[in-house]
């Protein structure tokens, strides 16, 4: 697994299955899933240091972090 924290996978270990599935054949979820990753890894990189950022922009982020994890999840559930 990743060093970075809050991964998909790590997330929601019971839907990685379904995550890959879905990755290779759903373009919606496949964008859901890219741009999930692409937060997560702009917070890692403000909370580790790497790329720093403003206290609220990285809030800002993690917000949007957040929401787009629960649209996935409810996503994936949908398509169970």
């Amino acid at each position: 697994m990743s060093h970075t924290p809050h991964e998909l996978a790590d997330e929601f270990p019971d839907l990685v299955e379904q995550m890959h599935a879905l990755k290779t054949k759903d373009a919606h979820f496949a964008k859901l899933y890219d741009e999930y990753h692409e937060l997560n890894r702009s917070v890692h990189r403000a909370e580790t240091n790497v790329e720093p950022m403003e206290d609220l922009a990285e809030g800002e982020i993690r917000k949007k972090r957040a929401a787009l994890k629960d649209e996935i999840y409810a996503y994936l559930k949908e398509k169970v």
